[in-house]
């Protein structure tokens, strides 16, 4: 197989060899790709802690009861752990709305912030709801606002420039989200964590996310916490250096990814977004309506039809990852900073995020 050649190669910049491959459009190979969903060799079962997350706290968060849940491990990558879809039926919904209708509103950053008059960026979603609603399926036609989402970021804001977080540009992080991450950060085993950033990723068909290690966190010791709805993508996960061949795996809707330990600062990408397996224009488990008796202090809140119908027409060409942090240790202030306003957010839009467009012919950076 041309991937498993590409792997066996190694030497130097062997990541991104592999990511050209996957990148790729044509007679793409990817029988070499790690799927959870029939574990192979490489792939073993990992231990949860069930009864650090009670019933009730999943049920809240949206989640199956941990002890329903499946988790696993990869051969040579400690610390990190995959867990397809534990959510519950109908609750993937709730975070797909807020990815779209609540979290990229005003305070919080996003990339067309860079470009956009303030005021024009108050409401994407009302700005975006009837032009999703009437697309259809030709190319040409005008992409809505939300559609020009590439990220949002939450809590403690990501410089893209300085690749760091800051005191100073800081805004409250969604106590909804806060709590979905606590729950499965304490499944994993992380007991205490504290969900003080996040970066939401938009990605369509021809989306990618170059290749990068996440190490602008003040605290390595807590685990990134990444969360997927839509389209499945091919997920890269690397070593220490460059020179070493990534391992490939599938993504589907609803998954979850913890990078711990040894894996938290490992290189990874997204070279590529996949139509869903099932051939159908949504996974079937974005289909499921939400259970009957959610507990009465759920964070989990029921989509109208209306709202929905604007998701489902988003997620037929894109997908949504939420990656969560813990910036900073319990006590661990920011250092003193010099000639910092707060202001200094990215400069540049497609500098993490990478998409192809032959109008504008703009040619992805694969780094």
């Amino acid at each position: 197989m041309a991937a498993a050649a590409l792997t066996r190669e190694g030497g130097e910049d062997a990541f991104r060899r592999l990511f050209r491959f996957y990148r790729q459009r044509d007679a793409l190979d990817l029988r070499g790709v790690v799927d959870f969903s029939v574990p192979g060799s490489q792939v073993f079962r990992s231990q949860l802690s069930v009864s650090s997350v009670s019933d009730q706290d999943a049920y809240r968060a949206g989640l199956q009861p941990v002890s329903q849940w499946k988790a696993y491990g990869l051969n040579g990558y400690p610390g990190f752990i995959f867990i397809p879809n534990p959510f519950l039926p109908g609750c993937q919904r709730h975070w797909v709305k807020q990815c779209l209708k609540l979290y990229p509103q005003k305070p919080n950053v996003c990339n067309l912030d860079l470009h956009m008059a303030p005021e024009k960026t108050i409401d994407l979603w009302g700005q975006s709801t009837e032009q999703l609603r009437r697309k259809g399926s030709s190319k040409r036609e005008p992409r809505s606002l939300l559609e020009k989402l590439r990220w949002v970021t939450l809590g403690y804001h990501y410089n893209w420039d300085t690749k760091k977080y800051s005191a100073n540009h800081h805004t409250p992080f969604p106590s909804d989200l806060a709590f979905l991450s606590e729950q499965v950060a304490a499944a994993c085993g992380f007991w205490g964590f504290q969900a003080q950033a996040g970066i939401l990723n938009y990605y369509h068909f021809d989306s990618s996310l170059g290749i990068h290690v996440d190490e602008s966190e003040l605290d390595h010791s807590r685990p990134l916490l990444s969360f997927s709805f839509g389209q499945s993508s091919i997920f890269l996960l690397g070593g220490l250096k460059r020179e070493e061949a990534p391992t490939a795996m599938f993504m589907h809707s609803g998954d979850i990814m913890v990078m711990s330990g040894f894996s938290r600062l490992l290189y990874h990408a997204v070279p590529r977004v996949l139509p869903n397996p099932e051939g159908t224009a949504l996974p079937s488990c974005l289909d499921q309506a939400l259970p009957s008796d959610l507990p009465v202090d759920s964070v989990i809140e029921r989509s109208s039809d209306e709202d929905w119908q604007v998701c489902a027409k988003y997620l037929q060409s894109s997908r949504i990852n939420m990656t969560i942090r813990q910036v900073l240790a319990e006590g661990q202030k920011f250092p003193e900073e010099s000639g910092t306003n707060g202001k200094g957010q990215a400069a540049s839009e497609d500098s993490h995020h990478q998409e192809d467009s032959r109008a504008k012919r703009h040619k992805p950076n694969l780094d």
